[in-house]
């Protein structure tokens, strides 16, 4: 190794994706068809990460009664073998808050725990109380530790109490009650987090742009010391923005699923949004576009890459947030 090399900090890799929904139709495949099979050739790229976080969009049990306590018109579970898809694609990490983790009622969400703790994958945002879902998860990076909060603002019924299992869920309208506060992440530092993470399942769906006050709470959370907000919730992806010490990813969209396709708002179309780090802060972050068909994901190619990232530019421009391009693709400089 020369000195120059020696001198560079050595760069730790996490890969964000969006939306995993292993239920329904995509459920029934896994019976027939290899845990590697449904990531396509994204998997060298998942695989070649330090670590992959990811929002499950379901429940993973084999608790077959809907929740049905109020009106829900969706219900995503899938079979206990789910896991073994999560674990093909280096996935590290998978936030529980949002609206589906719930769907097969608390005895299949406590099942979804059961298997995600006995794999190995690290997770929060849901919990059996609600001490446990607003408690970060610790997850190692290469040689680097990184804090991860979750949150959502969806299905307040969801919502864990001190003796309920639930998710942790926030009124992002009332300030009063935002979470995770400052203090949560100065104890995660002082714990030894080397970067706090924030994955938030926030806003409707199929909407182009983070809606301002949703857009001002991923801010605030950078400002309260967050370094990277791991945006989900939409269903299509949404701008990336840099702000302050941080960066912003507003949503990272469906990433596998068995949805419709909206011909307009292309849900099909996303990212694999891979951020390098290092102890001395944020590096780069490096866009790889994928095109979701039926409970499968592949890398985009040729005009449909050149499509999807061309949407990107648009919605970022609005941001000032501006991509390069080298040989690998599309690159956003975070040390700047």
């Amino acid at each position: 190794m020369t000195a120059n090399n020696a001198s560079k900090p050595e760069t730790t890799t996490i890969a964000f994706i969006g939306d995993v929904m292993l239920g329904r139709l995509v459920s029934e495949q896994i019976a027939h068809r290899p845990p590697d099979s449904f990531w396509g050739n994204t998997l060298p790229i998942l695989q070649g990460a330090d670590a992959v976080f990811a929002n499950l969009e379901c429940a993973i049990t084999a608790h077959l009664t809907p929740w049905s306590r109020t009106p829900k018109v969706f219900h995503f579970g899938a079979v206990p073998e789910a896991i073994d898809v999560l674990k093909a694609a280096n996935i590290s990490f998978v936030s529980l808050a949002n609206n589906h983790v719930l769907d097969f009622e608390e005895a299949g969400f406590v099942e979804t725990l059961e298997h995600l703790d006995k794999a190995g994958i690290a997770h929060a945002g849901g919990g059996v109380d609600l001490a446990a879902a607003c408690k970060p998860a610790m997850v190692k990076a290469g040689d680097l530790t990184l804090a991860v909060f979750a949150v959502t603002d969806n299905t307040p019924e969801f919502a864990a109490t001190d003796r309920r299992p639930g998710t942790a869920y926030s009124n992002v309208a009332d300030r009063s009650s935002w979470w995770p506060g400052s203090g949560d992440i100065a104890a995660a530092r002082r714990e030894g987090a080397d970067f706090v993470v924030l994955s938030a399942h926030l806003g409707p769906n199929m909407i182009e742009q983070p809606l301002p006050r949703l857009r001002r709470y991923k801010q605030s959370m950078i400002e309260r010391g967050v370094d990277i907000v791991h945006g989900h919730s939409a269903h299509n992806f949404q701008a990336v923005e840099r702000f302050g010490r941080g960066v912003i990813l507003h949503d990272t969209g469906d990433f596998l699923d068995d949805y419709a396709v909206d011909p307009v708002l292309r849900n099909d179309w996303s990212f694999i949004f891979e951020i390098g780090i290092s102890e001395k802060g944020l590096q780069r972050l490096r866009l790889y576009p994928v095109r979701l068909s039926f409970a499968a994901v592949n890398l985009a190619e040729d005009e449909e890459a050149g499509a999807i990232f061309s949407r990107m530019k648009t919605l970022c421009d609005r941001f000032g947030t501006h991509f390069e391009t080298d040989d690998m693709g599309f690159v956003l400089d975070l040390e700047t």
